[in-house]
């Protein structure tokens, strides 16, 4: 990526919410000319500032924060009820009780946002929406870079108007989250990522990073053909022994018989791409377009599952590449991606 400062740098290593993004595999990332990610999803708060002291203790390369923008459009608690009722059979047979989710949940927003401030974070990004220009200027005065990740056009332009200094542009061959900002709407069809980044490439002239099933130097070489500076990788960094991936999670990537992919929306009302299992075979048609309603109520099933090594039953989040994913370490993955960036790149860009 032209410029200087953290978003030079060819690779990302994406924020994986739930554990996976770990300080250690942040460090990792970064310490190999990458820039790792923490994913302040789901975290409080505090344990936030503590990530955010283990990476500075552990490297002194440069890293970002991601942050969850909070859903605003009210969801039909009708259909969250009817979803909740599905779920019952299945919370008495696991021995879990199930909550009432809560009718508007920011995810700790506003107080994250003061964390990264307080840190000084060289880069925040955003998913699930774009911030306010009044959020992205206080962080531009703080030091901080700012990426939002769109999946199309339209969000491309919103994320530019609000000062995002680049943009990840994330496929739906990517793992985990669509980052849409219009979770309940699935166009069809979906373009692959280097068409969907060419497209947006012709929209917007902020640098653009490519995220999507990206795992190896053919995909590098299209992606930049298109238009991106950089490549957001997370899948193929869910094998190294620096993320926290649950050990059935790890096993069930490389198991020969697994079905690939699906995107489901049954465990957090979201849009989300992961290994197909029978959770999302029973419940995958039922679940609501009701984040993060659904995401409360399906957490007690998917921590039981885990505590009990339960693949079947928990959200195993990859990407369409995920075949590719090796068990080394994160500054290998890193190294081999950066190269390829680097070798796909012309020497003298011609200008825009």
């Amino acid at each position: 990526m032209s410029g200087p400062g953290p978003l030079a740098r060819p690779v990302l290593g994406a924020p994986m919410a739930g554990g996976v993004s770990t300080p250690a595999l942040v460090a990792a990332v970064g310490d190999a000319g990458g820039l790792g990610f923490l994913a302040a999803g789901y975290l409080r708060p505090a344990d936030l500032a503590a990530d955010i002291d283990q990476v500075r203790r552990s490297t002194t390369a440069p890293f970002g924060v991601n942050v969850f923008v909070p859903e605003s459009r009210p969801v039909d608690r009708a259909a969250v009820a009817r979803f909740r009722e599905a779920l019952l059979p299945e919370a008495a047979h696991r021995g879990v009780t199930l909550p009432e989710p809560p009718e508007r949940d920011t995810d700790h927003f506003a107080d994250k946002i003061e964390v990264v401030l307080a840190a000084r974070v060289p880069v925040v990004s955003f998913t699930f929406g774009c911030p306010s220009r009044a959020v992205v200027d206080r962080l531009h005065a703080a030091g901080s870079q700012v990426v939002v990740t769109v999946t199309d056009v339209a969000e491309a332009r919103v994320a530019v108007a609000a000062g995002a200094d680049a943009l990840c542009v994330q496929s739906a061959d990517a793992g985990g989250h669509r980052a849409s900002f219009t979770p309940e709407r699935r166009p069809d069809p979906q373009p692959g990522t280097a068409e969907l980044v060419g497209t947006v490439r012709r929209a917007v002239a902020v640098p653009l990073i490519a995220a999507g099933g990206i795992t190896d130097p053919a995909q590098v070489d299209a992606v930049v053909a298109a238009g991106a500076s950089a490549v957001q990788v997370g899948t193929a960094l869910l094998l190294t022994p620096q993320a926290g991936t649950h050990p059935a999670h790890r096993a069930a990537l490389t198991e020969p018989g697994r079905p690939g992919t699906v995107v489901t929306r049954a465990f957090s009302g979201r849009p989300a791409r992961g290994l197909r299992n029978r959770f999302v075979d029973s419940f995958d048609a039922l679940a609501p377009a009701a984040y993060p309603q659904i995401h409360h109520l399906t957490k007690p099933l998917r921590v039981a599952a885990a505590a009990r090594g339960d693949a079947e039953h928990m959200a195993l989040w990859a990407g369409t590449g995920y075949r590719s994913a090796r068990p080394e370490p994160a500054g290998r993955v890193v190294t081999r991606l950066a190269a390829a960036v680097a070798a796909a790149t012309p020497p003298h860009p011609a200008p825009r």
